[in-house]
């Protein structure tokens, strides 16, 4: 366990996720600092930092899921805010990295709004980024400033072991996934899937094929996040159809907006393992095919070796 005084840094926490911020300084063994977040009756939001910070190394965790622009703005006036009480470090902590599926131009006159989003943050203070699986990872170069993108691969693979017997496939949803399952697969010792997905417009998927043999397996599908489950549930069905005789699936964020409850809750999946990058809404929380793991150790690791300037490379997997 680290071993840190708080004279040597503070972590703070905006509204998005207080709790994992709690679980990551209960790692660190270290109380979370004080920062009054309010808004104002014209929906302006209003930050006041109430420790002292000068010369200090600061970490602000802060998802920016739900309501996005929201947990955005205050991300970066809480950035703005570290800057002028004279941080000497301030690295921004962000577990779900919002807009991050926006990241080329697919049509013309349409923004790169990843890339914005990077400037964003860079301008507002911060002087490095600690997020976790990047939905793209060249957005890590839309930074000028250090970005340390973590997996949490290790914690699902222990509980993919912990849960499943060894006749096992992972599937990955779309071509785009088939690198982060191949991955699993092999240090799983399984075979690998792929389901032949094409997508009609945003948030709409219909799964065509499966490539791979899944008969008589136990299914998991692997995915970065799930949004409005369309793919997921899609996925389910066809696999399925090609004989898996149970079909399971992991994804490290929740973003399940929209009608993925009553997606999830009328298919044939049979649980759905996230990770706490994003809380859950109450309706998902309530949902008993979902079970959540908490990243907050391995951000805790993040967090300690970037303040002592160890590397964070034994995190990765």
């Amino acid at each position: 366990m680290p071993s840190r005084t708080l004279n040597d840094f503070w972590i703070f926490s905006g509204n998005s996720n207080p709790a994992l911020a709690k679980k990551i300084c209960e790692y660190l063994k270290m109380p979370l600092g004080g920062a009054k977040v309010t808004t104002f009756s014209d929906g302006e939001i209003q930050i006041e930092i109430e420790d002292n910070v000068r010369t200090k190394d600061v970490f602000i965790v802060q998802s920016t899921c739900c309501p996005v622009n929201n947990n955005l703005v205050e991300m970066l006036l809480m950035l703005d805010a570290m800057k002028r009480a004279s941080a000497s470090h301030i690295t921004a902590v962000l577990p779900y990295y919002g807009y991050a599926r926006q990241d080329k131009k697919v049509a013309p006159r349409v923004p790169i709004s990843a890339k914005l989003m990077a400037d964003l943050i860079t301008t507002a203070g911060a002087d490095r980024l600690i997020t976790l699986d990047l939905h793209a990872g060249q957005i890590q170069g839309f930074f000028n400033i250090p970005v340390d993108n973590l997996f949490a691969a290790p914690v699902i693979l222990k509980y993919i072991r912990n849960a499943f017997a060894n006749d096992i496939v992972v599937v990955s949803p779309d071509a785009g996934g088939v690198e982060r399952a191949r991955a699993f697969a092999k240090r799983l010792q399984a075979s690998l899937a792929i389901v032949d997905k094409r997508r009609t417009a945003p948030n709409e998927a219909k799964a065509m094929a499966v490539i791979g043999d899944v008969r008589d397996k136990t299914a998991i599908i692997l995915d970065d996040m799930v949004d409005t489950a369309g793919t997921m549930t899609e996925a389910v069905g066809v696999l399925l159809e090609n004989g898996a005789t149970e079909v399971h699936a992991c994804c490290v964020h929740p973003v399940l907006s929209g009608p993925a409850i009553g997606r999830l809750q009328s298919s044939e999946l049979q649980s759905l393992v996230v990770t706490d990058t994003i809380p859950l809404s109450p309706e998902a929380a309530a949902c008993d095919k979902i079970k959540v793991l908490s990243i907050a150790e391995l951000v805790g690791e993040a967090i300690i070796r970037s303040n002592r300037g160890d590397s964070v490379t034994s995190l990765f997997v």
